[in-house]
């Protein structure tokens, strides 16, 4: 039987076929350089917006998201929307050596646009 965390990996992982055959095989490599996504990366927004969502933090994200997937009418791509916002976080916070920034955050999620950003 699976914890729940390991129920949330299966999931995020089912959704991403691109990614089987790399998860699948420890040994092998991504290539970011020729613009590949990093599935480790990838993967691990996936189940950090979706904890976020379950204890609805910042507050507010619960509605947020539901406000995206009125426009999208697919949760897998709200989830890219949002996990979009949070990559921009972690990257600000990274370049300019500062924590990271909630209200930036916020802000982001607030102002999605109708497209699809793939990092």
């Amino acid at each position: 039987m699976l914890d729940p965390l390991e129920t949330q990996l299966t999931q995020v992982i089912e959704i991403h076929p691109e990614y089987h055959k790399l998860i699948s095989d420890i040994e092998s490599d991504y290539f970011p350089e020729q613009g590949e996504v990093n599935p480790y990366l990838h993967i691990n927004l996936h189940l950090s917006l979706r904890e976020q969502l379950s204890i609805n933090q910042p507050l507010g994200i619960k509605n947020i998201y539901q406000k995206i997937l009125a426009q999208t009418k697919d949760s897998h791509e709200t989830e890219h929307k949002m996990m979009d916002c949070i990559a921009q976080m972690i990257f600000s916070a990274q370049k300019n050596n500062t924590s990271m920034d909630h209200r930036s955050y916020v802000h982001c999620l607030q102002s999605q646009p109708s497209h699809t950003n793939v990092y």
